[in-house]
């Protein structure tokens, strides 16, 4: 079964992770859903990472991270740019999330990084999703 939106499915598979209390994460494996996981390990959201080759896609594992009160390092997530209406911004317009406690994952073409890091090299591109 094909599937639209992998990139929303990513994200859902999380959030309905965080949801349910649970420690980690599976879902199937490509480059980009990787290097999304590594943007949110990066930025502290995320305990690990880890793919296994056990299909011919394989698959990703995410650990999520709670801290001790049992509250989740990710509170929301949103998808911006979807399949039906892509959202792309320029350099200078390249969005902060919720003032700057959040982040936005873009894919620009030096690939992809943070808001932080874009406005930084003076790129904009396609934002991604939104994490805060």
């Amino acid at each position: 079964m094909s599937m639209t939106d992998p990139i929303a499915d990513f994200l859902t598979r999380i959030r309905n992770g965080i949801r349910s209390r649970k420690q980690a994460v599976a879902c199937p494996r490509s480059n980009l859903k990787v290097r999304i996981a590594e943007i949110l390990r990066q930025e502290g959201y995320l305990d690990a990472i880890a793919t296994a080759e056990d299909s011919p896609q394989g698959s990703i594992t995410v650990t999520l991270r709670y801290d001790g009160r049992s509250g989740c390092a990710i509170t929301g997530l949103r998808r911006v740019s979807r399949p039906g209406q892509r959202k792309y911004v320029p350099a200078k317009d390249v969005p902060r999330v919720r003032n700057g406690l959040g982040i936005a994952i873009l894919s620009t073409s030096q690939g992809l990084m943070t808001d932080r890091e874009a406005r930084k090299r003076g790129v904009g591109g396609e934002i991604l999703c939104e994490v805060w």
